[in-house]
This record gives C-alpha cells, sequence and structure tokens, in this order.
C-alpha cells in the first residue's frame, strides 16, 4: 500500500483551478482537464495494478445479465455510470472491463475535437463531498458537451454491484457492516464487505443508453423513447417540482467543487436537465437494485401481527366470531394460528446454505440446468410484480426454479407450497428460504380464506416476487393439468384493491430427461394410495442421487400482463375496496381470470422444450412393440425434428440440436432405451419397464406434435380422404384436443393452421396431393408410407378415449348418470383396457384426462347439466361426435372399445358403490 501523504504528492497533477482530493478515483471524477491525464500517468497505472491485484486477491464477483453491446465506432464514447463513490467500486468496475474486454473504466477519455477531456470513464452519482441535491459534476459536462456538438455520441451504461444479497431485516450489528442494502456505504462497510463478502458480489451491466436520445426525450417531457427509464419519469417530475427552490445554491456548490473550465457556464444553464437525468438514472438503479434484492423485510411475528390487526382482517375476524357464535378475542386468536401456518419465515443465511447444497446437487444429478429467455424476466423485474406460474412436474420444481433465479441475480419469489410439505426439519428449512405454506383444501372456511387473501395482498403491495403452480399438484402423466384458480382470483383480487406494480404473470417450462418421482406417479395413477411426504422419503429420495437424470430445462413463456387482460374483458382498475378481503368479484372479472388460465396454460406448452429423450420417446412409443431398426429410428427422429423446425409450433418452443445418431446414444447412456445387435441391422428398443415412463416425457411435447398426428391418421387410416372433409373432421374434434393439451391455435383460424401443416406433410412426402383437392398415403412399400404410420400413432389414444366415454354415455343413455360418476367410471374402464389392451401405459389411468373431455364436452353445449342434481343430459349430437371416430380408429379397436363400455346396471351400480367407499376411506385417511 502507498502511504497517504507520499500519494498525495504522487498523484497531484496539474490542472486549470487548483483543487485536492482525498482520493485518485475523486480527482479522477472532479478534475476535467488536466496536462497529463491522472489515468495515462505511469504512476497511476502502478497503482491501478496494485490496487486490482490485492482486491482481485479478496474479491472474486459474479457477472450477471448480459454483457452490453457496443456499436464498432471509435468516435463513441463511453461511460459507465455508478450510483456510490468507493474505491472498491471503482477498481471492481475496472476489474470487470478488462476481463470482459469492455472499454476500460479507469482510463481517460478524451476528444479533442468536442472539448471532452475526462480522467476516467466512470460517473459517480453520488459524491463523498456533495450535499443535498449535488449534481455529478462530469454528467453536468457530458450533456453541456453533447448540447454544443450536434455530432457527439455518448453511451452511458448504468451497473448494479451488490456486496451480499441479503435484504435488510433485523437490527443485526454484523448485517449492517456487511449486507448491501438500502445505506450508502461507508469506509467501515467497504472493507467489511471486501473481507466478508466478496465472494458474494454480484456485478451487472445494464443496457448501453445513448445520452443525447435521453435529453431530446427529457426535453420533450412526454418520456417516449427513454426505452429503460420509461417507469420512472413520473417519479422524476414530482422531485423536480421540489428541487427548483434549491437551484442557486446548487450553482455555487458546483462552481465551489468543479475548476473554471468552458463547458461549465453551459452545464450550469441545464441544471434542470441535469437533475432530471440524474434522477432518473437514480431511480432506474433503485429498481434495478431492488429487484436483486427483494424488498426490505419485516420480522415474521411483526408480520403476523400487521396481518392480524389490519383493517381487512377485523373485519373478516368479527364476522367469523357472529357467524360462529364465540368472542372477538377467540376468533382473532384462530386468525393468528392461520398466519402462522402460513407465513415465511425468510433467512438470507438459509438461502446462502440452499444456494451452495442445490449447486452440489445439481452436478450430481444433472449433466446441466439448461434456461431458455430469461431476458424477458430481467428486463420486468424492476418495473412489475411478477408472478411465476410455473408447470408442475416434481418436488424438485419449487428449489430449481429459485435456484435458477437466484443466481442470475433477481430475488427468488415467494413460493405457496401445500401443507403436505411442512414436515419436520424440511419445513422449517423450506419456509426460511422460499415456501409459505398453504392448506389444500379451504373450501367453506372465511377466517382462513380472509388471511391468505389479505397476506397475499401484503407480499404484492410489498413487491415481493410470487409463485404458485396453477395446477395445484404435480402432474403424474407429463400433460398439463387443467389450471386451478384460486391463486389466480386471490392475485386479481390484490390488483383490483390497489398495488404498488402492475403485474405480470411469467408462464414457466420445466423439463426433465429422468424424473425422480417417476415409478411413484406411474403406481399413483394404477391406484396405488399417494405417499405422504416425510423426512423419511426425502432420504429415499436422497438414495437415488446419481449422475443418471440428464439435463433439465427452463424455458419462460411470453409474459402475460394483466392490465392487457383486464382491458379486454372491460375490468376497471381499482374496483374494489382496499380494507375488505370478502368483496366477490363479478361475473365479468370471473370470466377474465379463467381466461387468463387459460392463457397461461397455452403459453407454458408454447414455451417448451423438445429435449432428445422426448422425441425419443414419442418416436418409438409410437412403433409397434416400441422398436425400430436403428437406420427406421434415425430417419424418423430426424423427420420430427424437420417438422418442428420448418412449421415451428411456436417461437418460444426449442428444439433440441443434438443429431438424430447423438440422441439414440444419449438415450442409451440415461438408460432408457437399449440397442439390440443383429446382424441384420442393430434394433433400438424401449428398455425394459420404462414404457410407462417414457409415455411421461412424450406427454411433454404431445402438443407440439398432435396436429400432424392427427391429419396423418386421417390420410393414413382412410387412403384416401378429400382436403375438405379431412378440414371438417379436424374442426370438429379439435375443441377436445385443445382442451385436453391447451392448444393455442384458435377456432376462427383453425382452417388455415390445418392448411399448413398439410402442406408440411406435403412437403416431407408424407401424403400425397392427387387432382380435385384428394389427398392420398405415398406408395405402400416407400419410407415415407412407414414414417406416415408411427406419425399418425400417437393421437390414437386420445380418439380412443373419447369414444370410450361417448360409447358409455350412449349405452347409458341421457338422464342417468352424473359427470362424476361418468369420470369415475370411465377412468375405471380405462384401467381395464389399459391392462388388457394397451401394454399398460398409463395415459388410460389419468382421472383428470376423463374430466376435461368432459368438461369439454358441457362448455361446447354437447352436455347440459341439471343444477339440482347434476345429472347429465344430452342428444343425438353425442352420437355424431363417436361417428367421426371411425375415420381414425381401426374397426377392431372401436370393438374393444364398445365391449368395455358396456355396462349393466347392477355392474355401475356395484363400480359406483365402490368407487364411493374408496373415496370415503381415502378421505378418512387424510382427515386422520
Amino acid at each position: 500500500m502507498i502511504p497517504k501523504f507520499l500519494k498525495k504528492r504522487i498523484f497531484k497533477a496539474p490542472v486549470a483551478t487548483d483543487h485536492t482530493a482525498s482520493t485518485p478515483e475523486f480527482e479522477a471524477e472532479m478534475l476535467p482537464v488536466a496536462s497529463t491525464l491522472y489515468a495515462n500517468a505511469p504512476i497511476n497505472q502502478l497503482y491501478r495494478k496494485l490496487s486490482g491485484q490485492l482486491l482481485d486477491v479478496a474479491v472474486k464477483p459474479k457477472l450477471l445479465g448480459e454483457l452490453p453491446e457496443f456499436d464498432d465506432d471509435d468516435n463513441i464514447l463511453r461511460f459507465y455510470v455508478l450510483q456510490d463513490y468507493s474505491r472498491s467500486n471503482s477498481i471492481l468496475i475496472d476489474l470487470q472491463t478488462q476481463e470482459h474486454n469492455l472499454p476500460p473504466a479507469l482510463v481517460g477519455v478524451q476528444d479533442i475535437t468536442h472539448d471532452v477531456k475526462e480522467n476516467a470513464a466512470i460517473i459517480f452519482l453520488h459524491h463523498p463531498h456533495a450535499k443535498d441535491s449535488q449534481l455529478s459534476p462530469r454528467l453536468s459536462r457530458l450533456v453541456a458537451a453533447v448540447l454544443q456538438h450536434p455530432e457527439l455520441q455518448v453511451r452511458l451504461v448504468p451497473v448494479s454491484i451488490l456486496w451480499g444479497r441479503a435484504p435488510e431485516k433485523e437490527d443485526s450489528l454484523f448485517k449492517l457492516l456487511t449486507a448491501d442494502n438500502w445505506e450508502d456505504p461507508s469506509i467501515t462497510k467497504q472493507l467489511f464487505n471486501i473481507g466478508v463478502m466478496g465472494r458474494d458480489t454480484f456485478v451487472q451491466f445494464h443496457p448501453p443508453q445513448d445520452l443525447r436520445t435521453l435529453i431530446h426525450d427529457s426535453l420533450k417531457g412526454d418520456g417516449e423513447g427513454f426505452s429503460v427509464f420509461d417507469s420512472v419519469a413520473s417519479e422524476t417530475n414530482t422531485v423536480q417540482n421540489t428541487a427548483q427552490a434549491d437551484t442557486a445554491n446548487d450553482a455555487n456548490k458546483v462552481n465551489d467543487i468543479a475548476p473554471s473550465f468552458a463547458m461549465v457556464a453551459s452545464a450550469d444553464g441545464n441544471r434542470e436537465l441535469v437533475r432530471s437525468l440524474q434522477q432518473q438514472l437514480n431511480i432506474y438503479l433503485d429498481k434495478q437494485r431492488a429487484s436483486m434484492l427483494g424488498p426490505d423485510l419485516s420480522d415474521r411475528r411483526n408480520l403476523v401481527d400487521k396481518l392480524v390487526y389490519s383493517p381487512a382482517i377485523k373485519h373478516a375476524i368479527e364476522a367469523e366470531a357472529a357467524a360462529s357464535g364465540t368472542s372477538v378475542r377467540e376468533a382473532r386468536m384462530l386468525a393468528k394460528g392461520y398466519a402462522n401456518e402460513m407465513v415465511n419465515d425468510y433467512s438470507h443465511s438459509i438461502v446462502r446454505g440452499f444456494y451452495k447444497f442445490l449447486t452440489w446437487l445439481w452436478t450430481q444429478l444433472y449433466d446441466g440446468v439448461e434456461v431458455h429467455h430469461f431476458e424477458r424476466v430481467r428486463e420486468l423485474a424492476a418495473d412489475y410484480e411478477l408472478i411465476y406460474v410455473p408447470c408442475h412436474r416434481s418436488h424438485v420444481d419449487y428449489l430449481l426454479l429459485s435456484y435458477v433465479i437466484y443466481m442470475r441475480g433477481l430475488s427468488i419469489p415467494y413460493v405457496a407450497a401445500g401443507d403436505n410439505l411442512d414436515v419436520p426439519v424440511l419445513g422449517p428449512l423450506l419456509r426460511g428460504a422460499v415456501a409459505f405454506y398453504i392448506r389444500r383444501s379451504f373450501r367453506g372456511n372465511a377466517l382462513y380464506t380472509a388471511v391468505l387473501r389479505e397476506y397475499m395482498h401484503t407480499l404484492i403491495t410489498r413487491n415481493t416476487p410470487i409463485e404458485y403452480f396453477i395446477e395445484g399438484g404435480r402432474s403424474r402423466s407429463g400433460r398439463l393439468l387443467p389450471p386451478k384458480m384460486g391463486m389466480l382470483a386471490m392475485t386479481v383480487h390484490s390488483q383490483l384493491r390497489r398495488t404498488n406494480k402492475p403485474v405480470v404473470f411469467i408462464p414457466t417450462y420445466i423439463g426433465y430427461e429422468r424424473i425422480m418421482e417417476g415409478g411413484t406417479y406411474v403406481g399413483e395413477l394404477k391406484g396405488k394410495p399417494k405417499e405422504s411426504e416425510s423426512l423419511i422419503g426425502l432420504l429415499k429420495v436422497g438414495r437415488k442421487i446419481e449422475r443418471i437424470f440428464g439435463n433439465v430445462h427452463l424455458s419462460f413463456g411470453t409474459p402475460l400482463h394483466l392490465s392487457d387482460f383486464m382491458q379486454k374483458f372491460d375490468v376497471p382498475a381499482n374496483s374494489l375496496p382496499a380494507d375488505r378481503t370478502d368483496t366477490p368479484l363479478d361475473d365479468k372479472t370471473s370470466a377474465m381470470v379463467d381466461n387468463i388460465g387459460v392463457k397461461v396454460m397455452q403459453h407454458i406448452n408454447k414455451a417448451a422444450v423438445i429435449t432428445p429423450v422426448s422425441l425419443l420417446s414419442l418416436v418409438l412409443l409410437s412403433a409397434p412393440k416400441a422398436a425400430l431398426d436403428e437406420d427406421i429410428c434415425r430417419e424418423q427422429i430426424a423427420l420430427y425434428q424437420g417438422l418442428a423446425q420448418h412449421l415451428p409450433y411456436s417461437d418460444d418452443t426449442i428444439i433440441t440440436d443434438m443429431t438424430p445418431q447423438q440422441i439414440i446414444d444419449y438415450g442409451i447412456k440415461l438408460k432408457l432405451i437399449e440397442r439390440i445387435p443383429h446382424i441384420l441391422g442393430d434394433i433400438i428398443q424401449v428398455a425394459g419397464k420404462q414404457a410407462a415412463l417414457l409415455s411421461y416425457f412424450r406427454n411433454n411435447i404431445l402438443h407440439v406434435f398432435i396436429l400432424l398426428s392427427f391429419l396423418s391418421a386421417l390420410v393414413a387410416r382412410n387412403g384416401r380422404i378429400e382436403r375438405s372433409r379431412l378440414n371438417s373432421i379436424a374442426e370438429q374434434l379439435y375443441p377436445f384436443l385443445q382442451s385436453e393439451l391447451f392448444l393455442y391455435y384458435s377456432a376462427h383460424g383453425l382452417t388455415e393452421t390445418l392448411n399448413k401443416k398439410v402442406d408440411s406433410l406435403l412437403a416431407s412426402g408424407l401424403i400425397v396431393e392427387l387432382s380435385d383437392g384428394m389427398l392420398s398415403v405415398p406408395e405402400t412399400n416407400s419410407k415415407c408410407y412407414q414414417q406416415l404410420q408411427v406419425l399418425a400413432t400417437p393421437v390414437e389414444q386420445s380418439l380412443e378415449r373419447y369414444f370410450m366415454t361417448l360409447a358409455l354415455l350412449a349405452q347409458q343413455g341421457s338422464g342417468n348418470l352424473t359427470e362424476n360418476e361418468v369420470v369415475d367410471l370411465c377412468h375405471l374402464l380405462g384401467q381395464r383396457l389399459s391392462v388388457l389392451y394397451a401394454d399398460d401405459i398409463p395415459d388410460f389411468f389419468d382421472r383428470a384426462l376423463f374430466t376435461s373431455f368432459i368438461g369439454a364436452l358441457i362448455r361446447l353445449d354437447y352436455l347440459q347439466k341439471d343444477e339440482e342434481t347434476g345429472i347429465l343430459i344430452f342428444d343425438q349430437r353425442i352420437d355424431d361426435i363417436a361417428h367421426h371416430a371411425k375415420y381414425v380408429l381401426s374397426p377392431d379397436m372401436m370393438q374393444i372399445l364398445q365391449q368395455v363400455a358396456s355396462l349393466n346396471e347392477e355392474e355401475i351400480a356395484h363400480a359406483i358403490t365402490e368407487i364411493s367407499n374408496k373415496k370415503q376411506r381415502k378421505f378418512g385417511r387424510k382427515r386422520s
């Protein structure tokens, strides 16, 4: 280290106006003109190198986000914008710019033509000696230069630096010294940061902004064009009004600090402009910081008390006391108990522990965690209340999504978790990291509902990111489950009670290549009781930790803005009272919630990742005996890749870039398939007992290929079919496929979509177009014919379920069964059919698929449900739908389905009684 007294002498350079500064970096900011630039002085280069080496030993920063992209133009001047001055921040940014080959931060910036001579490329918005509303001298000079020289180009790069990521919480001395919060860093704190939090330091370079554009938009006064600063323009205007009174005093302060220089007068004349720009930069960096740190935290006990004594819960307590006949005190204690059940107890120490543990765990479980489209989340984090709505595949989802978000520099969301996870050891750890617990069912419990709604409203108004699984539970089949609207409705309810930021939903696709619970899922679909979560169960899962799980994929779909839905459904903002939780949503708002739920599911599917395992599963499970010649298998994989690339399901859909041979080798590595050597050519087949599990991964991407499969089946099973007839049948059955697989194609544009799919099949040679709009199969001995038969198979199981359900309804007649009875019977028949005829593939075991189909029949008015009895009523149109099945299903399969669905009254009564008894036993176990 260089002694301070010696450092002052060494680094002092002749300037136009004499002045001193306590540190070299401060001189670099305050001295615009020097006969020898400080940054280029030999002794400064030595100081810079030594300081950088010392800091580099103690600090290992992690870069967040993307590096800024600069134009290849040497005439553009580039400056980094930091909020707070400090030696460590200056040197850290300089080291980062060197490491990532960016324009250096502590090197002088000169443009003699435009009278720009700056000793460093860093703008500090807050000076160590600044008082009141002191402006940044360097920013002032650059603004003046840009105004004086129309051709001058200056780019500003805002930079966020975090020394630790613990949100502000209790009055802890250790946290006060180490955690990066909302206080400006003192010398003592910087030393603690370097020594204690140096290995937990984060740097993020934000997108470069053109200073001239910012000035132009600020002068216009309408805020347009402030790409990253749009959201803060209104906040800046309010600050300016109070700041004008201090303008004269501030001008004197700047003249005291800044040297006499030609641009100072001009800068002084534009103080309000500089003040506006500086305020916007400050607010922007504050918001970016908040998106990374999260909101300030209250002590859990205080938060519970605030909930219980809030006006909304006071009203709910009084209503509960009146309804139950208890005292207000007893009702309040009950509400407090509910709050204690659910409220999160965030601990940064636990979060850091989880982060380190999960970093190790993922390397043991997975070959990699691949993340797609995260940049769209980062762009919204500062200005919106983020609601993550992922699909739910595994218990790993809770930790994986939070890990990815935290690792990429955003505040982790609070996760709504079922209280079944609140088990000893694991439960408190999850509560201290990400989870707040809610009961699996609380219908009819008005007080519990009120407390949960108020807690959600508290989180949202505090700008806390939230995550909940809109399906309500884990999918056992690999398909998306119908959305549960409860948490979604609570989110909308909170927004309509007035919140700080607009709400945006982030649909998130999670895809695995092997899944820990795979065997358990298949058993549960076949009727085995669901295993309760426990520490013993966790330890059992822990025994599976070995490198056989491949990659895991997270893909963030296109965000859905709640304000867009409110405009579409004409739902006014702030339309609910702020101090009540029990105000019901009107019909328009309820319809909006339902629409949001469907759109979320569709956007999750649009963000799907076609992985090597899912592609292999789709191909092999469509082949007879789940086996193919290896050459044919490669060709079929290449065909599917080509179809998905030629006509993408969505711009958000990701397709594996592995070659077909690499995909096969990868499946063998994961022990999902096996190669059987043969003298006439090796055979690829599904490994023993893996077919049921592979159906799970096939179902992850079934929606991508389902229309291609359906159209292929219509041509393949009929040999020839008119194009108009094909479209007519597809349009009639499409709503049921759409309901099951959450397809996003709209009904009014379906004909165009179908024509594009048919053209894609024609281009691939899978079907042939004859004269007069007739479509035909290719030559029966050709490779394309065999590929068409494989592609036509996936849709068959869906149509088999539909036909079996319709056959049961037709056989029993209108007005004899309720909706639940039909679903239960179809589920029972599906289990029998799967065991007898479908190689034990678990799709027929999935009760949710029958529920979805019956729901679609009711929604499309093919079925009418009596409001009092729940009995289903229908007419001959049911037979019309079933009639279309003959164009896809073989006569033998239709005969089997008819036989399975044929039940007499005695069998029906016996089955319904047994199902009812089973449900009662299950309910009894849950209550106990």
